[in-house]
Protein backbone atom coordinates (compact mmCIF):
# COMPACT_ATOMS: atom_id res chain seq x y z
CA UNK A 1 0.00 0.00 0.00
CA UNK A 2 1.31 3.75 -1.00
CA UNK A 3 1.02 6.90 1.14
CA UNK A 4 1.38 9.91 -0.46
CA UNK A 5 2.77 13.04 1.24
CA UNK A 6 0.78 15.47 -0.76
CA UNK A 7 1.07 18.88 2.31
CA UNK A 8 3.84 18.31 5.65
CA UNK A 9 3.50 21.78 6.86
CA UNK A 10 1.64 22.92 9.73
CA UNK A 11 -0.05 26.78 10.30
CA UNK A 12 0.84 27.85 6.80
CA UNK A 13 2.58 26.81 3.90
CA UNK A 14 5.86 28.00 3.25
CA UNK A 15 7.59 27.98 -0.41
CA UNK A 16 8.65 23.84 -0.09
CA UNK A 17 5.48 22.72 1.72
CA UNK A 18 1.69 23.03 1.59
CA UNK A 19 -0.35 22.15 5.12
CA UNK A 20 -1.45 18.73 5.51
CA UNK A 21 -2.92 16.78 3.37
CA UNK A 22 -2.39 12.61 2.92
CA UNK A 23 -3.07 10.66 0.37
CA UNK A 24 -3.76 6.94 0.03
CA UNK A 25 -4.49 6.50 -3.63
CA UNK A 26 -5.24 2.69 -3.65
CA UNK A 27 -8.19 3.06 -1.09
CA UNK A 28 -9.03 6.48 -2.49
CA UNK A 29 -8.37 8.18 0.80
CA UNK A 30 -7.12 11.40 2.28
CA UNK A 31 -5.58 11.96 5.87
CA UNK A 32 -6.84 15.57 5.98
CA UNK A 33 -7.25 18.39 3.47
CA UNK A 34 -5.00 21.38 3.90
CA UNK A 35 -2.99 23.61 1.07
CA UNK A 36 -1.74 20.62 -0.37
CA UNK A 37 -5.27 18.94 -1.90
CA UNK A 38 -5.29 21.08 -5.03
CA UNK A 39 -2.67 17.63 -5.71
CA UNK A 40 -4.84 14.80 -5.16
CA UNK A 41 -6.50 15.55 -8.71
CA UNK A 42 -3.16 14.04 -10.17
CA UNK A 43 -3.69 10.66 -8.34
CA UNK A 44 -7.42 9.93 -8.36
CA UNK A 45 -7.51 6.68 -9.60
CA UNK A 46 -11.28 5.07 -7.89
CA UNK A 47 -14.51 5.98 -8.39
CA UNK A 48 -15.32 7.40 -4.79
CA UNK A 49 -13.04 9.68 -2.31
CA UNK A 50 -12.81 9.24 1.76
CA UNK A 51 -11.76 12.25 3.39
CA UNK A 52 -11.13 11.58 6.92
CA UNK A 53 -10.31 14.83 9.07
CA UNK A 54 -8.65 15.01 12.19
CA UNK A 55 -9.83 18.38 13.91
CA UNK A 56 -11.49 21.61 11.74
CA UNK A 57 -8.25 24.02 12.17
CA UNK A 58 -7.76 26.09 8.95
CA UNK A 59 -4.77 24.34 8.02
CA UNK A 60 -6.36 20.87 8.02
CA UNK A 61 -9.82 21.50 6.26
CA UNK A 62 -9.31 24.23 3.49
CA UNK A 63 -8.25 22.14 0.86
CA UNK A 64 -12.37 21.19 0.69
CA UNK A 65 -12.79 24.82 -0.96
CA UNK A 66 -10.51 22.99 -4.07
CA UNK A 67 -12.91 20.30 -4.28
CA UNK A 68 -14.83 21.69 -7.18
CA UNK A 69 -10.96 21.57 -9.08
CA UNK A 70 -10.09 18.56 -7.88
CA UNK A 71 -12.91 16.44 -9.25
CA UNK A 72 -12.97 18.51 -12.59
CA UNK A 73 -12.87 15.86 -15.27
CA UNK A 74 -12.11 13.02 -13.22
CA UNK A 75 -14.73 10.44 -12.56
CA UNK A 76 -15.77 10.21 -8.91
CA UNK A 77 -19.20 9.43 -7.94
CA UNK A 78 -19.11 9.93 -4.70
CA UNK A 79 -17.19 12.47 -1.95
CA UNK A 80 -17.20 11.25 2.04
CA UNK A 81 -15.59 13.59 4.45
CA UNK A 82 -15.30 12.02 7.78
CA UNK A 83 -14.73 13.72 10.92
CA UNK A 84 -16.19 14.80 14.87
CA UNK A 85 -20.14 15.57 14.15
CA UNK A 86 -19.09 18.55 15.92
CA UNK A 87 -16.22 19.78 13.49
CA UNK A 88 -18.43 18.60 10.48
CA UNK A 89 -20.98 21.18 11.62
CA UNK A 90 -18.75 24.08 12.13
CA UNK A 91 -17.07 23.31 8.69
CA UNK A 92 -20.63 23.33 7.01
CA UNK A 93 -21.62 26.41 9.00
CA UNK A 94 -18.32 28.20 8.74
CA UNK A 95 -16.21 27.49 6.10
CA UNK A 96 -18.83 27.05 3.48
CA UNK A 97 -20.90 30.00 4.25
CA UNK A 98 -22.36 31.67 1.50
CA UNK A 99 -20.42 34.98 2.43
CA UNK A 100 -17.05 33.16 2.20
CA UNK A 101 -17.47 30.12 -0.28
CA UNK A 102 -20.03 30.94 -3.37
CA UNK A 103 -21.38 26.83 -3.76
CA UNK A 104 -21.74 23.81 -1.28
CA UNK A 105 -19.15 21.04 -3.22
CA UNK A 106 -20.74 17.37 -3.48
CA UNK A 107 -20.11 15.97 0.09
CA UNK A 108 -21.92 13.52 2.34
CA UNK A 109 -20.77 13.99 5.87
CA UNK A 110 -19.99 11.24 7.88
CA UNK A 111 -20.06 11.61 11.58
CA UNK A 112 -16.87 8.96 13.36
CA UNK A 113 -18.27 6.39 15.16
CA UNK A 114 -16.37 3.12 15.03
CA UNK A 115 -13.81 1.43 12.50
CA UNK A 116 -14.39 2.21 9.01
CA UNK A 117 -14.17 -0.44 6.21
CA UNK A 118 -12.71 1.39 2.86
CA UNK A 119 -12.21 -1.63 0.18
CA UNK A 120 -9.31 -3.65 -0.09
CA UNK A 121 -9.27 -5.04 3.42
CA UNK A 122 -8.31 -1.61 4.84
CA UNK A 123 -9.98 -0.57 8.04
CA UNK A 124 -9.49 3.11 9.56
CA UNK A 125 -10.02 3.39 12.97
CA UNK A 126 -10.02 6.86 15.09
CA UNK A 127 -8.45 7.54 18.61
CA UNK A 128 -8.85 10.97 20.65
CA UNK A 129 -5.87 12.95 21.04
CA UNK A 130 -5.12 15.68 22.87
CA UNK A 131 -5.25 19.26 20.88
CA UNK A 132 -7.09 22.48 21.57
CA UNK A 133 -10.80 22.83 20.23
CA UNK A 134 -10.30 18.76 20.24
CA UNK A 135 -8.82 16.12 17.51
CA UNK A 136 -8.28 12.70 16.73
CA UNK A 137 -5.58 10.41 14.80
CA UNK A 138 -6.17 7.35 12.92
CA UNK A 139 -4.69 3.87 12.73
CA UNK A 140 -5.13 2.10 9.17
CA UNK A 141 -4.56 -1.47 8.44
CA UNK A 142 -4.83 -3.86 6.01
CA UNK A 143 -3.67 -7.13 4.91
CA UNK A 144 -0.16 -6.26 4.12
CA UNK A 145 1.02 -4.11 7.15
CA UNK A 146 -0.03 -0.72 9.13
CA UNK A 147 -0.11 3.05 9.71
CA UNK A 148 -1.19 5.67 12.16
CA UNK A 149 -1.25 9.08 11.88
CA UNK A 150 -0.91 11.71 14.42
CA UNK A 151 -1.17 14.86 14.21
CA UNK A 152 -1.63 18.54 16.24
CA UNK A 153 -1.24 16.62 19.64
CA UNK A 154 1.43 17.03 22.42
CA UNK A 155 3.73 13.68 22.80
CA UNK A 156 4.36 12.02 25.73
CA UNK A 157 5.08 8.40 25.74
CA UNK A 158 2.25 8.00 28.87
CA UNK A 159 -0.56 9.49 26.61
CA UNK A 160 -3.69 7.55 26.16
CA UNK A 161 -2.83 7.33 22.20
CA UNK A 162 0.13 5.24 22.31
CA UNK A 163 -1.87 1.90 22.56
CA UNK A 164 -3.79 2.55 19.93
CA UNK A 165 -0.36 2.83 17.79
CA UNK A 166 1.56 0.21 18.79
CA UNK A 167 3.20 -2.54 16.46
CA UNK A 168 2.35 -0.42 13.75
CA UNK A 169 5.02 -0.30 10.33
CA UNK A 170 4.60 3.30 9.74
CA UNK A 171 4.21 6.40 12.30
CA UNK A 172 3.11 9.41 10.67
CA UNK A 173 3.81 12.02 13.45
CA UNK A 174 3.79 15.51 14.21
CA UNK A 175 6.32 17.58 15.20
CA UNK A 176 5.93 21.21 14.90
CA UNK A 177 9.02 22.32 17.91
CA UNK A 178 12.74 21.45 17.66
CA UNK A 179 13.90 20.40 21.63
CA UNK A 180 14.20 23.45 23.73
CA UNK A 181 10.03 25.01 23.04
CA UNK A 182 8.20 23.18 25.43
CA UNK A 183 6.26 25.67 26.63
CA UNK A 184 5.48 26.99 22.97
CA UNK A 185 4.66 23.65 22.26
CA UNK A 186 2.18 23.21 25.90
CA UNK A 187 1.02 26.75 24.89
CA UNK A 188 -0.62 25.71 21.01
CA UNK A 189 -0.83 21.99 21.44
CA UNK A 190 2.17 20.66 19.67
CA UNK A 191 5.20 18.42 20.17
CA UNK A 192 8.98 18.84 20.63
CA UNK A 193 11.53 16.61 18.71
CA UNK A 194 12.19 14.15 21.55
CA UNK A 195 8.98 13.40 23.03
CA UNK A 196 7.92 11.96 19.74
CA UNK A 197 11.31 10.10 19.34
CA UNK A 198 10.01 8.55 22.77
CA UNK A 199 6.40 7.60 21.74
CA UNK A 200 7.94 5.72 18.63
CA UNK A 201 10.24 4.15 20.54
CA UNK A 202 7.36 3.12 23.19
CA UNK A 203 4.79 1.91 20.63
CA UNK A 204 7.23 0.01 18.79
CA UNK A 205 6.88 1.52 15.62
CA UNK A 206 8.47 -0.17 12.77
CA UNK A 207 9.61 3.36 11.11
CA UNK A 208 8.88 7.63 12.01
CA UNK A 209 8.07 9.85 9.75
CA UNK A 210 8.01 13.54 11.49
CA UNK A 211 5.70 15.38 9.89
CA UNK A 212 3.46 18.96 10.46
CA UNK A 213 6.95 21.08 10.21
CA UNK A 214 7.27 24.67 11.04
CA UNK A 215 6.93 26.92 8.46
CA UNK A 216 9.34 29.28 10.02
CA UNK A 217 12.08 26.85 10.25
CA UNK A 218 15.12 28.34 8.21
CA UNK A 219 17.31 24.95 9.15
CA UNK A 220 18.24 22.02 6.81
CA UNK A 221 17.01 19.45 7.43
CA UNK A 222 14.46 21.87 9.82
CA UNK A 223 14.64 19.18 12.91
CA UNK A 224 18.02 17.67 14.04
CA UNK A 225 18.12 14.39 11.77
CA UNK A 226 21.21 13.13 13.60
CA UNK A 227 20.07 13.33 17.28
CA UNK A 228 16.55 12.10 16.07
CA UNK A 229 18.42 8.84 14.92
CA UNK A 230 20.47 8.42 18.13
CA UNK A 231 16.78 8.04 20.06
CA UNK A 232 14.99 6.14 17.10
CA UNK A 233 17.50 5.46 14.22
CA UNK A 234 14.15 4.78 11.58
CA UNK A 235 13.51 8.23 11.76
CA UNK A 236 13.16 10.13 8.64
CA UNK A 237 11.75 13.86 8.21
CA UNK A 238 8.49 13.67 5.61
CA UNK A 239 8.38 15.98 2.71
CA UNK A 240 5.87 17.31 -0.26
CA UNK A 241 6.24 14.28 -2.37
CA UNK A 242 7.51 11.78 -0.25
CA UNK A 243 5.64 8.43 -1.14
CA UNK A 244 6.00 5.44 1.96
CA UNK A 245 5.31 1.83 1.04
CA UNK A 246 3.62 -0.11 4.46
Amino acid sequence: MKLLLLGTAGYYPSEGRHTHCMMLPELGVLLDAGTGMFRVRRHLVTPTLDVFLTHAHLDHIVGLTYLFGVLHERNVEAVRVHADAAKLSAIREHLFHPTLFPAMPPITWVPLSGPVNVGRGATVRNFVVDHPGGAVAYRIDHAGGSLAYVTDTSARVDAPYVRHIRGVDVLIHECYFPDGSEDAAAFTGHSCLTPVLEVAAEAGAGQLILVHINPLSEQDPPLDLARARTLFPRTRIGFDGMEIEF
